[in-house]
């Protein structure tokens, strides 16, 4: 699993990466209500807004930690929000990306290098 500092989480297989929010994220957000997820089909680059979590106290955006194009989204957050708090580096998943660049993955940290991120928040 790597992660960004923006505390999205990335695990590739085969080309393709499921990406969510980290457990951290999922703490700050607090109880979430609604998730915005993207069409399949979307290509979407480094940056770009991938999904709307919305909480009690906000709406944040998912932002594409890596570039590719949308091939699949977690349906289950659109009547089951809750599973991001519930199991944010599993279940909660937002949507997979078939990679552009599967090598970028590499420039992301690693789970040693974000929790020592953390340490200095």
């Amino acid at each position: 699993m790597h992660f960004t500092k923006d505390h999205e989480w990335v695990e590739v297989a085969d080309g393709v990466a499921t990406i969510g929010v980290t457990a951290y994220a999922a703490e700050q957000l607090g109880d979430v209500v609604f998730v915005e997820l993207p069409a399949v089909g979307k290509a979407v680059k480094v940056g770009d807004n991938l999904a709307v979590v919305e909480s009690v106290k906000a709406a944040s955006d998912v932002y594409a930690p890596l570039g590719g194009e949308v091939v699949a989204v977690n349906d289950v957050l659109t009547d089951e929000p809750e599973t991001v708090n519930a199991e944010p580096e599993s279940g909660g998943w937002f949507a997979k990306l078939k990679l552009s660049d599967p090598g970028a993955v590499d420039a992301l940290m690693d789970r040693d290098a974000y929790e020592a991120f953390l340490r200095t928040l």
